[in-house]
């Protein structure tokens, strides 16, 4: 049987970087992943993740994406291949809502630069959208795009250069911790590791059943379409947005290349049971609602869809991260319900998992996903 310091199961965004951080650190480290590198089963996938600092979810989530920004920058620079595009964010809506209050609130705490525009500022400036008066804008000129799989190929690239194995198309049956050994079996075979870290996406949730959480499943489609104009290509200008409706949270980014204009919708989505039987065709229902917002607030956008794809938000309760050990198995570190947010932290929730398998302990700054906060209690 192979033994090893530490198994991480999932290699997908956090997987892959914890592969990285851990074997960094010197520890003799094996990941597992059941599909194939950078694959489009799970979350980490479609081309472009959203990246910003100004986090209307909550301000405790700064210092962490500051981080992060800092160590994509880093691994840019050791894998050679460009990951971050600064090309801005607009977020939109009323002015009491959640997004433009969380992200002003944020701003203040944190001392971070925004532009605060009215609804015929944004269209003056970014021409291509068509908003309603009484809206308003927060414009964050740091923030961007990550190019999603490029990041899990180089944080896997970076990982094997220290010495990490890599084990593809192989399926977790089961582990068990045992006086303080772990014990992984797989479809291929058993393997031992003093420590185990989980960063499964959706299938954490069968992995980490026995805690009781309440994980939730979501089905989330990505669409791209045909622009009629220049308007919103990156090299115009034309930033990331986030929209903040009554009927809904949109978001989408620039047009980078002919596929289009990538937009979807961040609320809402079908709950699913099971990750492995996932519908991924084309659903008229679930595209009518992101067509229908395109037409009305994107209308130099067309609604010929180019391509579309589907992956999976993990919800925890609260809607915040869960960053932890078992409480029963302290061998073990996990990492879930990033609930459609967390790419952006891929690499600093990985080295926060090394740093918890190997040392028992995270950054301060991340002791509010703790497994042990009171709103993952309510009923």
């Amino acid at each position: 049987m192979q033994t090893f310091d530490v198994i991480v199961l999932g290699v997908g965004g956090v997987g892959s970087a914890a592969l990285y951080h851990l074997a960094r650190r010197g520890a003799s480290v094996l990941g597992i992943e059941q599909f194939g590198l950078a694959h489009d089963r799970g979350s980490s996938h479609g081309q472009t993740r959203l990246i910003r600092q100004t986090y209307f979810e909550h301000p405790d989530y700064v210092p962490l994406v500051q981080r992060a920004f800092d160590g994509w920058t880093a691994l840019e620079q050791l894998s050679g291949a460009e990951l971050y595009r600064q090309v801005g964010l607009i977020q939109i809506g009323p002015p009491t809502g959640e997004v433009i209050r969380g992200v002003r609130a944020s701003a203040a705490e944190h001392h971070l630069p925004i532009e605060n525009l009215s609804a015929q500022e944004a269209m003056q400036r970014f021409p291509g959208l068509s908003l309603s008066d009484e809206w308003e804008a927060v414009y964050e000129n740091r923030a961007g795009y990550l190019f999603v799989e490029r990041c899990v190929e180089a944080h896997v690239a970076a990982a094997k250069a220290c010495g990490a194995t890599l084990h593809l198309d192989e399926s977790v049956r089961e582990w068990s911790v045992s006086s303080g050994t772990v014990r992984v079996e797989t479809d291929r075979g058993e393997y031992e590791a003093k420590r185990l870290v989980i960063a499964a996406g959706a299938w954490s949730v069968p992995l980490l059943a026995e805690l009781g959480v309440g994980l939730e499943v979501r089905r989330k489609p990505l669409y791209w379409y045909q622009t009629s104009t220049d308007d919103y290509r990156a090299e115009r200008g034309f930033p990331g947005f986030l929209f903040d409706l009554a009927e809904g949270c949109f978001y989408g980014f620039p047009q980078i290349d002919e596929q289009g204009l990538k937009v979807a919708e961040h609320s809402g989505g079908r709950v699913i049971t099971d990750p492995a039987t996932i519908d991924r065709e084309l659903d008229p229902a679930d595209e009518a609602r992101v067509a229908g917002f395109v037409q009305r607030y994107l209308p130099a956008a067309t609604t010929e869809r180019t391509h579309h794809a589907v992956c999976m938000y993990t919800m925890s309760p609260d809607g915040h991260f869960i960053l932890d050990r078992h409480p029963q198995h302290p061998e073990v570190a996990f990492v879930a319900g990033l609930s459609g947010h967390g790419f952006k932290f891929a690499g600093i929730l990985g080295e926060e998992l090394a740093r918890l398998a190997l040392d028992g302990k995270v950054d301060p700054r991340a002791r509010f996903l703790s497994l042990q906060r009171e709103s993952l209690r309510k009923e």
